[in-house]
């Protein structure tokens, strides 16, 4: 069968996206339901475009979760990270923002209290930012379950890595900028040809790139987001969060 004309093939986190919403629509009522009804591009983008890529699951999260807030009232939560209690949120600008009434921006910053009481994490990401700079958005994330969740997010396997290149990836964080050949000779006191094989390794691991592409020899390499995450201590084990107060059970 030919395919249709404009068409394109859904991502794997699109369907599961999809498999997500539908598993959860036929296990809610009330409000909630109608808040996932509502469910439109921002929050697909939020899920597939930023959210996946990092997570590669959507295991523990919650579309449309809902909870009290501190005056009493329900209210929800785009997508909520049962395990580390962060609470994803995608806005876009007419309806976050301009079009916004005064009683609406009040209510959305009580909404936004009562997540941080509740020890929720408010995490919002802008349309725009998710359309135009989703690797930005997802180095957030890498960042964020690096400093809180214990590397939940990183591969079940993490790279083995020897002292060199560790330290490598350490003086690169410290860097904040592309590292050079000449850097890593810097920092480890080696030849050009031993700082060279150990960030040939780190590519290999998929933890540098390349800046640069074509047949002249690289000298320039940037960490990618799997080293991102392992800079900041994301492989090491930490508990899970417990449960926080006042949260309701998705209907």
């Amino acid at each position: 069968m030919a395919a249709i004309p404009g068409s394109r093939r859904k991502s794997e986190g699109e369907i599961e996206y999809e498999k997500l919403l539908e598993r959860q629509k036929r296990t809610a009522t009330g409000a909630r339901l109608e808040q996932l009804n509502k469910q439109a591009e921002g929050e697909r983008k939020l899920l597939t475009e930023i959210i996946w890529p990092v997570r590669h699951s959507f295991e523990g999260i919650v579309l449309e979760k809902e909870f009290i807030t501190l005056t009493g009232v329900k209210a929800y939560i785009d997508a909520y990270e049962e395990i580390f209690h962060f609470g994803f949120e995608g806005e876009g600008y007419v309806s976050h923002a301009e079009n916004i009434t005064r009683p609406r921006f009040d209510f959305e910053k009580m909404r936004i209290r009562s997540m941080g009481a509740l020890g929720i994490l408010y995490v919002p990401f802008t349309f725009d930012e998710m359309d135009k700079k989703p690797d930005l958005c997802q180095r957030t994330l890498y960042e964020l379950y690096g400093k809180f969740g214990g590397g939940f997010a990183s591969p079940r396997n993490p790279p083995v890595l020897t002292p060199y290149e560790k330290e490598v990836i350490r003086y690169s964080l410290w860097l904040a900028r592309p590292i050079r050949l000449s850097d890593a000779c810097e920092c480890l006191l080696l030849g050009k040809d031993a700082s060279r094989n150990v960030m040939k390794s780190l590519v290999e691991k998929g933890l540098l790139r390349p800046t640069s592409q074509g047949l002249q020899r690289t000298h320039v390499y940037e960490l990618t987001n799997q080293a991102f995450l392992y800079g900041r201590g994301a492989y090491k084990s930490s508990a899970a969060a417990t449960t926080a107060a006042g949260i309701i059970k998705p209907e």
